[in-house]
């Protein structure tokens, strides 16, 4: 069955032939490891790992690539190292070492829980310092990149087609990236490779003194060490269009004489809470971990994979209690199967530029017999135990109780913890306190 993919670089939905189809190449931009993710970043891991398990569907197993890269130093990371160093008299790498090990640590952990699959690679920023500047001194070399006060920053002049991916005119770009306008740069746009580092900064020598890679640089490097030149697809969220994914072109294809970093380029849509922007200011900023403590991980992922990938999303409790109604219907009759079974059309859903409302409509059609194995191929288990029978069970009442519970003991009361804790308890919730919190779980 073929495959048709949308190439945010063409704006249209193109034919999928691999360069090689023994070796199937996908890279997708993970996470900066500061702090736990947010339900956002839990859409491009869904979305590209439904991807990643069509595109084994369709070449084989051990003929498909799969890179998600962890960014492991950044600014966001030094500044939070630097208010955990605190007066300790360590070298701040360390603290940057232990944050973003611990923090990594939990993101991995909350996107297997949601089903997803180990990528083939997860390479570190950290680990490529050597590329990036063997990288970087390709650039100069190719007149595409100039120093200038500790900084070494790429020429965007020197690229006739730059602008390519996002198609925007030149002052809306300076606009979007809200662009630096630094004394040592030729032009506005131009944008940094290497930049210097202090004493209370990481950082690495280099031929341009000690300092520190620039954000864009890190995927090009990272692709180029684990994949080659050219790939078959790039993805992330539609908010790495520019600058990021446009300047790690012009980066690579600078690098390696114009050849094309990635022949498709997919984008997942934005996600929005309850039809409002998500953050922190107004309250609803939520993480993959906080969700993964009061809903099933299934019915996370069943209700990201209702909207299509490129679509924008809500997020609402609504859409969660019905996703999960879904699902608990559907783990009772689905059928345990020894082989895999599908049907064509579900199949034939995903090859559609990855029409997963399209395939979860073809499911409701599906027999039991069939509809484990469709339900597989998009990474859900219904002989699992990771659902369970919850239609009598209010979350949002039980998040509460949760927050009373813990108001309580921050107030010393502890008979009036225990008694919401047994009241939860007698309704077969059993509360589980942690280092990172209460959860909790139905009890058989």
């Amino acid at each position: 069955m073929s495959l048709r993919l949308y190439n945010t670089l063409t704006r249209s939905k193109e034919p999928f032939e691999p360069l090689d189809p023994k070796n199937v190449r996908m890279y997708v931009c993970g996470p900066t490891v500061y702090d736990y993710a947010h339900i956002g970043n839990a859409r491009p891991a869904i979305v590209f790992d439904v991807l990643f398990r069509l595109l084994r569907r369709l070449y084989g197993v051990e003929h498909v690539t799969y890179v998600r890269n962890i960014t492991d130093i950044d600014d966001k990371i030094n500044a939070r190292a630097l208010e955990l160093r605190g007066d300790r008299n360590v070298d701040v790498l360390e603290v940057v070492g232990e944050l973003t090990e611990r923090t990594y640590a939990v993101y991995q952990q909350d996107v297997e829980a949601l089903g997803n699959l180990t990528p083939t690679s997860m390479p570190r920023a950290t680990a490529h310092v050597p590329q990036m500047i063997a990288m970087i001194g390709t650039l100069i070399e190719a007149g595409l990149a100039y120093e200038a006060d500790g900084h070494v920053l790429f020429e965007v002049a020197k690229k006739a087609d730059y602008g390519k991916l996002s198609r925007r005119p030149l002052d809306e770009m300076m606009a979007g990236a809200r662009v630096d306008v630094a004394p040592y740069k030729r032009e506005a746009m131009d944008f940094v490779l290497w930049k210097p580092s202090d004493a209370n900064t990481p950082g690495w020598d280099s031929p341009w003194g000690r300092g520190r890679l620039g954000w864009h640089l890190e995927c090009s490097s990272m692709i180029e060490a684990t994949m080659g030149e050219t790939i078959d697809i790039h993805g992330g969220g539609i908010d790495l269009v520019f600058p990021h994914h446009e300047n790690e072109i012009a980066q690579s294809e600078g690098a390696h004489r114009g050849h094309p970093l990635a022949r498709f380029w997919m984008h997942n849509g934005f996600l929005n809470v309850e039809g409002e922007k998500m953050s922190k200011s107004l309250g609803n900023f939520v993480t993959i971990h906080e969700l993964l403590a009061d809903w099933p991980a299934d019915v996370l992922r069943f209700n990201m994979l209702r909207a299509h990938y490129r679509q924008p999303m809500d997020w609402t409790v609504a859409g969660m209690k019905e996703s999960w109604d879904t699902l608990e219907r559907w783990y009772d009759v689905a059928e345990p199967v020894t082989a895999i079974k599908h049907g064509d059309a579900l199949l034939a859903a995903l090859c559609d530029d990855l029409n997963t409302p399209l395939a979860i409509a073809e499911l409701h059609r599906a027999p039991p017999e069939e509809l484990a194995g469709g339900l597989s191929l998009l990474g859900f288990n219904p002989m699992s135990e990771r659902l369970v029978s919850k239609k009598a069970v209010d979350t949002v009442e039980i998040a509460r109780a949760i927050e009373a519970r813990k108001a309580a003991r921050k107030a010393k009361d502890f008979k009036e913890a225990d008694r919401i804790r047994d009241d939860l308890l007698a309704q077969g919730i059993q509360l589980k306190d942690g280092p990172d919190g209460t959860t909790w779980e139905v009890r058989r």
